[in-house]
């Protein structure tokens, strides 16, 4: 049975997650549904710091809340002692609505606009990684006018690409982030940031891919980087106090997938930093890392309540449900593959393969192609899992479909930390053009 942290079948044959019957969740909150397992959250949290306090070396680990962005979760990543990427004004402003500690947000981007970089400032968060020269000079000018400094990381682009199990060493060179540390961009965006005198060089950022089950990607990566830095060094006598090798950890969305534990990835990536150091003999630089999807895409199971049935004789049957790519568009984007059970018969014989269709007006909206399941009926609850990442963060409001809610479960209770969107909501923001007679 796939099943991710607390959840399990309960006496009744229901999908239970922290303690709390699906079945009860989806009477009380309706559906589609978003459910979060806390604990799981925290326990991923807890392995990425712990491999980092067990080793004594310097570090943060950084929620890229990219991944999932709400006040709750900003509070969530508070609690576990995380630090906080964000990468846009937006999540700025969630991050200071749930008074996260601004000396441990991180501000991402590859074009921050002029107002977004002025609220970071006025909020005096802890860093900005700046991403190309007109970020540069604006931050600089900024400062100049506000009389301010900011610390910076420079995100640069080591030649190196990895997803999944391949690796490369060259596509990441073609790249809209970052500065290229091969064709001279990163060591000009160096001598420029050394030269600003609002800005404190702290060091250098690089994240090179997404759903990554291995650490061959980041040992490769960070050789490259140190071998321009012990240049840096004999040339400019510039040491990088912070090294941030971005996030990408996968996690497994169906039996395929086979992802390392937290320690194992940080345990290489401390050891070839080690190694570099001490081949170069340079200081040790804190090290910083932005876990997202891995702290919380297994953590999330989405309920759906299914509907119609079409069956084509010796073609398909489809079983649609009440949501799809208006709150999971990464399948219609990605190809992106899930597993499902039926959350209030999930002991049930298999009895057919079915297609997942969603309800949105359009043929690529389909979140599982050819699934085994027990009969299912109209009426019954389908439980995705691991769309904890993503789902909610780009969830929108295609054919009119008002964006579900989230709840958090932990420990037997749970919690609304975002509510249902209502039709009201949908035209909040819309304004008539027929104009109102007084009489």
């Amino acid at each position: 049975m796939f099943f991710h942290g607390t959840s399990k079948v309960n006496d009744k044959g229901h999908l239970e997650i922290g303690g709390v019957d699906t079945v009860k969740l989806a009477e009380q909150y309706g559906t589609p549904l978003y459910v979060y397992d806390v604990s799981l959250i925290r326990e991923r949290a807890r392995g990425f710091k712990k491999a980092f306090d067990d080793s004594g070396v310097k570090a943060q680990v950084a929620y890229a809340s990219k991944a999932f962005s709400t006040i709750a979760m900003v509070q969530l990543a508070e609690d576990e002692g995380l630090s906080l990427d964000v990468v846009s004004g937006g999540e700025l402003y969630t991050a200071i609505a749930a008074e996260f500690p601004a000396e441990r947000i991180h501000f991402h981007g590859n074009n921050k606009s002029k107002e977004e970089l002025e609220m970071a400032l006025q909020h005096e968060i802890g860093c900005i990684v700046v991403d190309n020269f007109y970020e540069l000079e604006l931050i600089q000018s900024i400062c100049e006018t506000i009389n301010k400094t900011m610390k910076v990381l420079l995100r640069v682009t080591p030649g190196v690409e990895a997803h999944t199990h391949d690796y490369i060493t060259t596509g990441q060179e073609d790249s809209k982030f970052g500065f290229n540390l091969q064709n001279g961009q990163a060591e000009k965006a160096l001598l420029q940031a050394l030269e600003f005198n609002r800005i404190e060089l702290l060091g250098l950022h690089c994240h090179i891919g997404s759903q990554i089950f291995e650490t061959t990607g980041f040992i490769v990566a960070a050789q490259k980087i140190f071998d321009k830095l012990n240049e840096w060094k004999n040339t400019f006598a510039f040491e990088s106090k912070v090294l941030n090798l971005g996030g990408g950890f996968g996690i497994r969305y169906t039996n395929d997938d086979h992802p390392l534990q937290a320690a194992q990835y940080v345990s290489e990536i401390i050891a070839e930093v080690q190694k570099q150091v001490e081949k170069y003999e340079m200081q040790m630089p804190e090290i910083w890392i932005e876990p997202g999807r891995s702290l919380v895409g297994d953590a999330g199971t989405t309920l759906y309540k299914i509907g119609s049935r079409k069956e084509i004789p010796n073609i398909r049957k489809y079983v649609a449900i009440d949501g799809g790519m208006s709150d999971n568009i990464r399948p219609a984007l990605y190809q992106a593959k899930y597993e499902a059970v039926i959350a209030n018969k999930v002991l049930a014989e298999t009895e057919e393969t079915v297609s997942i269709a969603g309800k949105c007006c359009e043929s690529g909206d389909m979140l599982i192609w050819d699934i085994p399941l027990p009969k299912s009926n109209s009426g019954d609850l389908l439980a995705v899992f691991c769309t904890g990442a993503y789902g909610y963060a780009m969830a929108n409001n295609y054919n009119r479909i008002p964006r579900p809610p989230v709840v958090f479960i932990e420990n037997g209770e749970a919690k609304l930390v975002v509510r249902r969107e209502t039709y009201e909501d949908l035209i909040q923001m819309d304004l008539s053009i027929k104009a109102k007679i007084n009489n």
